[in-house]
């Protein structure tokens, strides 16, 4: 054979293979590593709290010696923070006898604080929280637990805990009297604001003052021989200027196929006025991108149930990465407003996604997949629910693929430089 013919037939034959050998490629996936370890298991719950301090040094979380089960009015989790610049330390803060495995204790960094975090806990039957000075270990108590933190760190707006464990078990808490399994709507209950260095509180509206405004979406009324909705107010976040916050409106009631349930998204201004329904059917995950746009994945007639940008006090819906971002996560945005950081719920393998998506060039990158085994289901799941730190260059997660659930660290530096 010649030496141009061989030439050719080599050339062709490793063409044939650059499809075979680019499927067999291995994925790039970011630097991982487990920031706590066993015996004991570690997690910090809800993606829209501030997990990292402002040097990015120290990561809070909690701890607790047992999983698969919802937590008793006994059980007590320890609450903490890990030193990343020392070999990964565990530094014990306090505990907490006021938590769920969905959202922890509500533990955060006080907005703008170098030095001060807070949780929730309970005295007696009573809920209230802590603000505690890492440094000089001074702790002071409020009369009543936090949802969100206002950006100035100066104002909390909270919900009914004891309503939400009653509505909606696993993102509540248990070991408090709470208000009357069997009423529909409250004048009691609804959303307070509490000012964190007097701890004044006031009620800002009930549930029933919410119910008020009309259902435009579905129905709570009985029917069929069925009861009325049972209805009770969650998932409250400020708005990165501290002008208004979101809070998420939820009616549930037994239908023929069961516990049935929906939940409308309204913002308002920090004293309660001005409640404004931003879009009224089945809205779940959401995050403030700017102080006038809210990222939510939910329900709008342009495209069904999808991520959009909605626009607070304006009709105006933009879907966000339609065909590539397919399915509820937890949804954040990295500080330069450029990525999208999101997670999936476990697939037919058990693997879980934590992802960023780059919203300038519409592409999805993975930053690896997580098995989570049959046993973590319901309420004693365990989300990723990825959480970035200051500078945007890191990620944490939580995730029981290894030693039951515990944290992990993601160093995503290199994949947002450029356009990745």
């Amino acid at each position: 054979m010649n030496t141009d013919r061989r030439r050719f037939l080599e050339s062709a034959a490793a063409g044939a293979l650059l499809p075979i050998l680019d499927n067999l490629r291995v994925e790039e996936l970011p630097p991982v590593r487990a920031i706590t370890r066993g015996p004991k298991f570690h997690w910090f719950g809800y993606y829209d709290k501030l997990e990292f301090d402002p040097s990015g040094r120290y990561v809070l979380g909690m701890e607790v010696d047992f999983e698969h089960r919802a937590p008793k009015p006994t059980d007590v989790i320890k609450v903490g923070m890990v030193d990343l610049q020392d070999a990964d330390r565990w530094i014990e803060l306090g505990e907490s006898r006021a938590w769920c495995w969905q959202k922890g204790c509500m533990l955060q960094w006080m907005p703008g604080s170098k030095t001060e975090v807070i949780w929730n806990d309970r005295l007696g039957d009573r809920f209230v929280s802590h603000i505690l000075d890492i440094k000089s270990r001074e702790r002071r108590t409020l009369p009543r637990p936090i949802y969100s933190i206002s950006p100035d760190a100066r104002s909390a707006v909270t919900s009914d805990f004891r309503r939400i464990h009653d509505c909606s078990p696993g993102y509540g808490y248990p070991g408090s009297t709470g208000p009357s399994k069997h009423a529909r709507m409250l004048e009691d209950s609804g959303v307070w604001r509490m000012d964190l260095r007097t701890g004044e509180q006031a009620l800002l509206f009930s549930i029933a003052d919410i119910a008020k405004i009309p259902n435009t979406r579905h129905n709570w009324d009985g029917a069929n021989g069925y009861p009325g909705a049972k209805h009770w107010i969650y998932c409250l976040l400020w708005s990165p200027d501290g002008s208004r916050f979101i809070f998420l409106h939820c009616w549930g009631r037994v239908g023929k196929n069961g516990w049935e349930y929906w939940q409308r998204m309204f913002t308002a201004n920090p004293d309660g006025t001005g409640p404004y329904l931003v879009n009224p059917g089945d809205c779940s995950h959401f995050w403030w991108r700017d102080p006038q746009h809210i990222l939510a994945w939910t329900w709008h007639p342009s495209y069904g149930s999808k991520l959009y940008l909605l626009e607070d006090r304006a009709d105006r819906a933009q879907v966000v990465g339609r065909d590539v971002i397919t399915e509820d996560g937890h949804f954040t945005c990295l500080p330069d407003k450029r990525w999208i950081l999101g997670d999936t719920y476990p697939d037919r393998q058990r693997k879980q996604h934590p992802y960023l998506y780059n919203v300038e060039t519409g592409k999805r990158y993975s930053l690896g997949h997580f098995y989570s085994s049959p046993e973590y289901k319901s309420d004693f799941r365990c989300d990723n629910h990825p959480r970035f730190s200051p500078d945007g260059k890191k990620v944490v997660i939580d995730s029981p693929h290894g030693n039951g659930r515990q944290m992990y660290l993601i160093d995503i530096s290199q994949m947002i430089k450029g356009d990745a």
